[in-house]
């Protein structure tokens, strides 16, 4: 199942991208951890295992001696004392494993190590807690004055009479407040208080992003304050629906799919390109079962929203705005599917309305139309009841969820082209996107 990857410590279990159970990381390392057996071999006499001992209590001795000055000759003979026995084969000296001095070099341009290093100090940890819950996940700093950059699932929690705390990359630490928050794009804006010299992050083209491109992923996953991983672009515009804001609408976005590990506690923190760019806010994963305390983990299927749609949307939320989303005001499911999803979005939509007609089934991928609100533009660009939509301008569309994702990834006055089929016969409109900013 696709879930959001959790506040690490939060005992709540429902949609969206809500919190895990509270609970500290074992302690150990995990049952298995060692080493690998070797190949089978007859087991030794009870004597010749005795000897064996002493072979390799001379051995941890000969390479301690070889670490001090000029030790090494001492070495060999103790060992030679005891290979008279019969315990080892051979007359020659033995080699002890060198230590040796490694030069820390400056990181290579362009390598996950310098990438790490670039942006760590813009990634914080947010600690969050409600009346009955507590949780912990990841944020990223947009301003040198503590404007924190998370998900509204990580923060949803002291929306009412909570307290969020950010801990920075130095170690300090101060109280934040929610600034704005957007459950429709799973987004959200904090202040940190009475901070200043932070580092900001740079932001990047998620736009600019291809298939098997290298991307680092940075957060507090399980807790695990500044956590890096790296993997590459799986996929791109992956439609990902972790759940609904309410009855009609749901939290749907065109995801960036990554193999780099995301685990509950990422949430909110960067994906980074390798120029240490942000062009992904890490927000969900996939998983088969569940791990430590019930909580799932990364099995390679994380997804990020990308930036570049959402940017508009955090200049709002900064500002004290409430954010606005662009609509084509009509509701859609797969073609033959029972039930619809409203498209998109928020207050202007037709809540309790059902349609005049149920649509038929259509023979073909895309997202079908079950309901046209009036005066939308769908509805005015002469698009039905029954029609399927298969395409956005140059995206294909394959289902409810992906033309949901889509429109995310506009604003509202966009011009678009709408690719339909209606009685098997393909069309297109030219329409302008509806907002949902005056729609009460």
């Amino acid at each position: 199942m696709i879930e959001n990857d959790r506040p690490s410590h939060d005992p709540q279990d429902t949609a969206p991208l809500h919190a895990y159970p509270a609970g500290p990381p074992p302690s150990g390392p995990p049952a298995g951890w060692g080493t690998a057996p070797g190949s089978p071999s007859p087991q030794p006499a009870a004597s010749d295992r005795a000897r064996g001992r002493k072979g390799f209590a001379a051995a941890v001795l000969a390479g301690a001696l070889v670490v001090g000055g000029g030790a090494g000759v001492g070495g060999a003979a103790l060992w030679s004392a005891y290979d008279d026995d019969g315990t080892a084969g051979g007359s020659g000296a033995v080699a002890a494993s060198p230590v040796v001095s490694t030069s820390d070099d400056p990181a290579p341009e362009g390598s996950v190590e310098q990438v790490a290093a670039a942006v760590l100090p813009s990634v914080v940890q947010i600690e969050v807690r409600g009346t009955q819950e507590a949780g912990s996940s990841s944020g990223i700093v947009l301003s040198s004055d503590g404007l924190v950059l998370t998900n509204n699932h990580v923060i949803e929690l002291a929306a009412d009479g909570g307290e969020i705390a950010v801990a920075f990359s130095d170690g300090s630490r101060a109280s934040a407040e929610i600034l704005g928050r957007d459950p429709l794009t799973d987004t959200a804006v904090i202040q940190a208080q009475d901070v200043e010299d932070l580092t900001p992050a740079t932001i990047g083209d998620s736009g600019a992003l291809d298939v098997g491109e290298q991307v680092v992923a940075i957060g507090s996953p399980f807790g695990l304050e500044s956590t890096v991983t790296s993997g590459i672009v799986s996929a791109l515009d992956r439609p990902v629906n972790v759940g609904t804001d309410d009855e009609q609408n749901s939290t749907t976005y065109p995801a960036i799919q990554t193999d780099a590990a995301i685990n509950p506690g990422n949430s909110g923190g960067p994906l980074v390109n390798m120029a240490g760019q942000v062009i992904g806010i890490n927000s969900s994963i996939r998983t088969s079962s569940t791990g430590l305390g019930g909580e799932g983990g990364s099995i390679g299927l994380g997804f990020a929203i990308p930036m570049a749609p959402v940017l508009p949307i955090v200049d709002q939320m900064k500002m004290g705005e409430e954010p606005t989303h662009a609509r084509l005001g009509i509701s859609v499911s797969d073609p033959g599917a029972r039930g619809s999803v409203q498209l998109p979005e928020g207050p202007g939509g037709f809540p309790g309305q059902e349609p005049e007609e149920e649509a038929p089934t259509a023979d073909v991928m895309g997202a079908q139309v079950q309901e046209v609100g009036e005066g939308s533009t769908a509805g005015e660009a002469g698009i039905e009841v029954g029609d399927v939509i298969t395409g956005v301008d140059d995206r294909t569309i394959t289902s409810a969820d992906s033309l949901v994702a889509t429109i995310r990834s506009y604003r509202p006055g966009d011009e678009v082209t709408v690719t339909f089929v209606r009685d098997g016969e393909e069309q297109t409109v030219d329409l302008e996107l509806d907002s949902d900013a005056t729609d009460d």
